[in-house]
């Protein structure tokens, strides 16, 4: 006896202990919680973030062991924003600093200064303690301004610094995180309730998603003390982990549900699919594993760690749907399509062929020609945007003016240059040096001074390390971070320090900040981008071979996939380089798109789409195994996955779409990529590009092999899967079958042939009373409403005495992508 798959294996397990199952996963699930919350998460600091000249910029002052102040500036202006009354402004100022100076939290309070123009006056307040969790000490200060402006009328005060400002953007991206789980939750329940037409049903593979979110946060965070961990990490988890949790729970369910329904008892349900969808699930789940790990070779902090939050939740993803998924099936029974919703139940449960989908390929198949190249030019002309795409790193001109401490910020940088956009340039060398490196850098800043591209609000100042050895000073620039001002101050100061450093003997100088970071993170990219791109293309490639043994099947994964992403970029570039969507989705544009975003929608949209497109094709396969023509498998094939791959695709972009309507531009961005990839994919490419393409080829689909209908051409006997013991159902629980007599008591002998009874009782099949014995023999089963349960099987005339395969047999080709080695 061939032994069984280990995703057979284990659901079997799982669905005959289900409480051990269940209960295992729930330890499983709070003992990451708890781990992750008990080691806490470290972050990824700048000296680990940064790559190049920035990159070194940041290892020098991180050398300098500098003590670390979070530091807060209160900003007095005119309520109506013209100029500041001296006097007004003076007294609100010492008021400020009387206060401030009387708080715990506060170490020190510098003296009041006015900005150039005379419209503001500033006070530096310096906190005691570091500046990992000032955004949780700063209230109080926060109160103090607040009073103040109350208590003086006709003033504006503002507080931005490092707490205030983390303290804003964390409350508005916390309320926009929780609008957007209040939407994707019912919104994917609806979807699932309209695919099932079951509440429970339905609400199984949200529950499910949930767990693994919160299981793979815990790991995640336990992970970041092996790879420093980004803050994006956590939103990208959640975005994956309901993508990817609803979508195999999907697969998994409904496989199972149409098992039951075609009269098998609950275990043996699970098992089919397990060894179905369960496989379909493995090598997804792997194949969206192994293309996240193409990340790694981006050799940047940030890629890595979103790689790790992405492979981790897919892997517990995969876990949840091979092991407690098939306990909790098991354990629910029949009330897992229960409660029904009356007219969604009875719509999942229309029989027949569906007229929609073969209306759809009609094209396709009719036209290949025509159909490919309409089909393909409309993605190629939707894909011409992308070829102006411009990167650049997010930065503050991202973030929507709507936020008040946004609007403070701008305020602040419009009085006082020097406080928004800063080059940091960092000096290290021997300690006995310090002396000539100060000079060089007091030269550096009389440069500087001389200069429109940089910022004379205020006298930079030099910071010299405890040691002697690591000096940095902050020079300002007027511009934005995106601006082509900052750029251009930057290029400048690159050139001017190893100038200004040449006559220091072992100086070592480099300039960072956030001009800096973003330009050198985006050229790191584009030199590191052929890496991983060839990375997952080699692996679509090893993979489709792997799977269908046909170049031809592979070669076209990797062009539809490329096909699908280039479009996407395009609607990306075409929403957010340019201004016209700006209301629609509530963002500024910067007239770029977010660098690291390209690369990672990249691998992820290739590890997705080989999701639908192995079942898709899949599919196709198994019909032209079964020895119908191309265009007969390529339209069964389609049809028949259209279901389960539709209600994926729509609960995807659902949730994708959802992450558009936040306020932080990467995360629009990331949304609406994904989003608009996914729907492209399920619609032009599956409908219109795949269907044409393979019909277009014929028989040249499967080359360098070939594929034989029925029993591969041999003639022999086809292979009878070991049999179980007969399975009896109650009618109270298969309601939509009848009790019916066995073939042998009805037809007679010629089925009573090896004993092989069993598949009848399994079956279910009441239609022998109503339509004759003799119209089976005529029709190859097709009729009575079986066509479809028999042409999957792949029942072909073959080695049976009757020229018949009897139904319930299956015939097993080891050729096929879900067959199983032991």
């Amino acid at each position: 006896m061939r032994k069984k798959p280990a995703t057979v294996r284990i659901a079997r397990w799982s669905a005959t202990h289900p409480w051990s199952a269940i209960g295992l996963w729930v330890v499983f699930v709070a003992a990451c919680l708890f781990l992750g919350g008990a080691a806490g998460t470290n972050a990824i600091s700048d000296e680990e973030s940064g790559v190049r000249e920035s990159g070194r910029a940041g290892k020098i002052v991180h050398s300098g062991d500098f003590p670390e102040k979070a530091e807060e500036n209160v900003l007095i202006t005119a309520e109506d924003g013209g100029k500041l009354d001296p006097a007004v402004g003076q007294e609100a100022a010492a008021d400020v600093v009387e206060r401030m100076k009387a708080l715990d939290e506060v170490e020190s309070v510098g003296d009041p200064f006015p900005s150039p123009d005379g419209k503001a006056l500033l006070v530096p307040v310096t906190m005691k303690g570091d500046t990992e969790n000032a955004d949780q000490r700063v209230q109080p200060l926060l109160d103090v301004s607040a009073s103040v402006q109350e208590d003086h009328e006709g003033l504006r005060v503002d507080e931005v610094g490092t707490g205030s400002t983390a303290k804003g953007l964390s409350e508005t991206l916390g309320e926009d995180f929780k609008k957007a789980e209040l939407i994707s939750l019912p919104l994917t329940l609806l979807i699932l309730l309209v695919v099932f037409g079951a509440i429970i049903a339905a609400g199984v593979p949200v529950v499910l998603a949930l767990s693994c979110v919160g299981a793979a946060i815990g790991l995640s965070t336990v992970a970041s003390h092996v790879l420093p961990e980004t803050s994006a990490v956590s939103n990208v988890i959640l975005l994956m982990g309901m993508a990817v949790g609803v979508d195999y729970s999907l697969f998994y369910l409904k496989r199972e549900r149409e098992e039951r329904r075609a009269g098998k008892n609950h275990v043996d349900a699970i098992e089919i699919a397990a060894e179905t969808s369960g496989h379909t699930v493995v090598v997804s789940g792997t194949t969206v594993i192994v293309a996240m790990a193409g990340l790694y070779l981006a050799n940047e902090a940030t890629f890595a760690s979103l790689a790790t939050g992405s492979i981790i939740v897919v892997a517990v993803a995969v876990l949840a749907s091979l092991t407690v998924l098939p306990a909790l099936l098991a354990k629910l029974g029949r009330w897992v399509d229960k409660p029904r919703v009356p007219f969604l139940w009875r719509l999942t449960m229309r029989s027949g062929e569906s007229r929609v989908w073969p209306a759809l390929l009609r094209p396709a198949l009719s036209k290949p020609g025509i159909t490919l190249v309409v089909s393909v030019g409309a993605l190629l002309l939707l894909a011409v945007p992308a070829l102006d795409m411009k990167l650049k790193q997010p930065g503050s001109d991202d973030l929507s003016r709507d936020i008040p401490v946004v609007q403070a910020m701008d305020r602040l940088t419009e009085s006082f240059p020097s406080k928004g956009t800063v080059h940091q340039v960092a000096v290290r060398a021997p300690a006995g040096q310090a002396d000539e490196v100060k000079s060089a850098l007091r030269g550096l800043l009389e440069r500087t001074a001389e200069d429109d591209l940089f910022a004379h609000d205020s006298t930079p100042t030099i910071k010299e390390s405890a040691d002697h050895r690591v000096h940095t000073v902050d020079v300002g620039t007027p511009y934005q971070p995106k601006s082509d001002g900052a750029r251009e101050s930057l290029d400048l100061l690159r050139d001017w320090v190893p100038q200004a450093m040449a006559d220091v003997p072992d100086a070592e100088s480099a300039v960072g900040g956030k001009v800096a970071q973003g330009v050198d993170f985006t050229g790191h990219l584009e030199e590191r981008m052929p890496w991983v791109v060839g990375f997952v293309l080699l692996l679509t490639l090893v993979t489709m071979m792997m799977i269908f043994r046909s170049l031809a099947v592979a070669f076209s994964a990797i062009l539809l996939n490329l096909l699908s992403a280039a479009a996407s970029f395009g609607v990306l570039v075409a929403v957010f380089q340019n201004t016209w969507a700006e209301g629609i989705l509530d963002f500024h544009s910067s007239g770029a798109v977010v660098s690291w975003l390209p690369l990672f929608l990249f691998v992820v949209l290739f590890g997705l789409s080989m999701d639908y497109h192995v079942f898709v094709v899949s599919r196709i396969r198994e019909a032209a195994l079964e020895g119908v023509t191309t265009k007969v498998a390529v339209r069964e094939g389609i049809t028949r996955s259209a279901g389960v791959v539709t209600s994926a695709a729509i609960v995807m972009v659902g949730v994708f779409a959802i992450f558009g309507t936040l306020s932080m531009v990467e995360f629009k961005q990331l949304g609406v990529g994904l989003a608009a990839a996914i729907l492209l994919d399920a619609v032009i490419i599956r409908i219109y590009v795949l269907p044409a393409l393979m019909t277009a080829l014929g028989k040249w689909n499967w080359w360098p092999g070939k594929l034989s209908g029925g029993n591969g051409g041999t003639g022999g006997p086809v292979p009878v899967p070991d049999q179980a013991e007969p399975t009896r159902h109650d009618p109270e629980e298969q309601p939509q079958y009848a009790r019916f007599a066995s073939p042998q008591q009805q037809y007679g002998q010629p089925y009573q042939q090896d004993a092989q009874q069993q598949p009848y009782q399994q079956g279910g099949y009441q239609q022998y009373q109503q339509d004759g014995y003799q119209q089976y023999q005529q029709d190859g089963y097709q009729q009575g409403g079986y066509q479809e349960p028999y042409q999957q099987g792949g029942y072909q005339h073959g080695g049976h005495p009757q020229q018949e395969t009897r139904p319930g047999q299956h015939r097993r080709d080891t050729s096929r992508p879900d067959y199983y080695q032991p």
